[in-house]
């Protein structure tokens, strides 16, 4: 808090796994990423927890720590599997960064 009772702002670093000093934070950035993803599909095509887990070839209970969005128990290869058992395609582009800045991975959907 300032002199004055208000609290100071700061920009944050479009991760807030960063912000928040977690160890790992990229990577739950982009396990964050995919998981509103796969739950997005799932509630569009308006499929039941017990239906969603017929289609990704697991339980109701894991789709239930989706939706609630524990990651601990999902590695991105997972997610990833997920996704294409829904039925949609995941691209892997590796590039050469454009600037200084520090490399990064970013979860992009079309």
């Amino acid at each position: 808090m300032t002199a004055r009772g208000t609290r100071a702002i700061s920009a944050g670093t479009g991760n807030v796994f960063a912000d928040l000093e977690l160890p790992d934070a990229p990577d739950l950035l982009v396990k964050a990423r995919l998981v509103s993803l796969i739950t997005s599909i799932i509630e569009s095509r308006g499929l039941t927890q017990a239906e969603a887990a017929g289609v990704l070839g697991t339980t109701q209970p894991v789709v239930s720590n989706l939706r609630r969005g524990l990651l601990s128990g999902f590695s991105i290869d997972r997610l990833l599997r997920f996704l294409n058992a829904l039925g949609h395609d995941v691209e892997i582009r590796v590039r050469v960064r454009s600037s200084r800045r520090a490399a990064r991975t970013i979860v992009d959907s079309a």
